[in-house]
């Protein structure tokens, strides 16, 4: 009887905590909306929107898109994330995202170097 009660009190808590979460996928492109493979990004969250315990969750990511310009985090609580991609021959992309949904894919576009001025 008491292992029921455990499992009865598993199955309503854990739905509760994991509609405050999300999955996370970054999907990188250049301007001509080719992928950019083996960029830098880092997610950081930054401030949630609901009172889940986030001591013992992970806020920060740092990772490297795939061939097809793609990277995925997990799990991470919905709110504001700081969405940073660095990547070779391109200018440095950052930007605020609030996040709100169960499954959410951000497009980024990376723009091209700007050219050197000098006023000499």
């Amino acid at each position: 009887m008491r292992k029921l009660v455990c499992l009865l009190f598993l199955a309503l808590c854990l739905p509760l905590a994991a509609a405050d979460m999300t999955r996370l996928t970054v999907h990188v492109t250049n301007t001509e909306n080719k992928p950019v493979g083996n960029a830098s990004v880092v997610v950081k969250f930054i401030k949630g929107r609901s009172k889940v315990n986030l001591k013992k969750i992970q806020k920060s990511w740092e990772l490297r898109t795939s061939q097809e310009g793609t990277v995925s985090i997990p799990q991470l609580p919905q709110g504001e994330v700081l969405i940073q991609v660095i990547a070779k021959n391109y200018q440095t992309f950052g930007e605020k995202f609030d996040v709100a949904e169960n499954e959410k894919t951000l497009e980024i576009k990376l723009n091209p170097p700007q050219e050197q001025y000098s006023a000499h």
